[in-house]
Formats: C-alpha cells, structure tokens, sequence
C-alpha cells in the first residue's frame, strides 16, 4: 500500500485520489466502545471526491440506516468539509463513538435520529453526555454480491 498523504492525488496521473479508510466501523445502531484510526486507503475518482483532504471511509457496522438505503458493512463516504443540514446524513461523535445517522433540526433543536422504520428513537444532541457533529456523508458502496464469511454464505 506504501505512505500517501491524505488527500494526495495518485502519482500515476490517472485523476485518482487517496482516500483514508479508517479501520474501524461507523456504529449504526446502539454505540459501543471502539477506537478509530485509519487502515489504509482507497483510490477514488478525482470527480467522485470534492475535497480529498476533508474525505474518509468508514464501514457501516449495523442496520439503524436501512431506510437511507445504508446497510451493515456498506463503505461511507463522508467529508468532514461539509455543513450539515436538517435531514442529512452525517457522521456523529456519540459519547465516544463514531456513528451514522439522520441529522433533523426542529426549531432550534438539533437531533440525532435512526432511519429504520423498527427503530424510532431521536437523541437531541444537547442531551447527550457527548455529541459532536463529525461530518457530511457524500455517498455510500454496497456489495451486491454475496461475499462468504467464515466459510458461510451469507
């Protein structure tokens, strides 16, 4: 894989940049203890990322965005460059975590919510012990074809 920058364009000239993949997941259920740091990265179109040095990816780890058509084990593509509006995805520090939900603002009041219909709970951020917005999600992957996993087709 060798040392890159973020951000750097490929050296080939082929209009690719590095794109950090970060190691661990983005929760998208209930948080639990994790560590993030980045693993590697992946080459993207130039025209695919708008601000390389703002860009990483997370997989999605669990099922609460299902109704934004995000699955377990998706990529997340996010920039941290973006603001977030009333309905965006976004990536959010949940008491220590990294997570992907649904960005709503009612009134002034702005809330964290899941975006699976079997799962209708809203968390303002105000009332959580930590909750910072962390980024804009661009787009997300999804493998559509079956992978094994452990010798089991999934």
């Amino acid at each position: 894989m060798g040392f890159y920058r973020v951000g750097e364009e490929a050296a080939d000239g082929t209009g690719l940049v590095r794109v950090p993949f970060m190691r661990t997941t983005l929760c998208a259920g209930f948080p639990s203890p994790a560590e993030d740091f980045i693993e590697g990265a992946l080459e993207l179109p130039r025209w695919l990322v708008p601000n390389p040095p703002a860009t990483f990816i997370w997989r999605v780890r669990g099922w609460c965005m299902k109704g934004a058509g995000i699955h377990d084990e998706d990529l997340a593509v996010v920039d941290r460059s973006l603001s977030p509006t009333s309905g965006a995805v976004v990536v959010a520090v949940v008491n220590g975590e990294m997570s992907i939900k649904r960005l709503l603002m009612t009134g002034n009041r702005l809330s964290l919510t899941f975006d699976n219909p079997d799962m209708d709970q809203e968390f303002a951020l105000e009332d959580l012990e930590e909750g910072l917005l962390w980024g804009v999600l661009l787009f997300s992957v999804r493998w559509h074809h079956v992978k094994a996993r452990s010798g089991v087709a999934r």
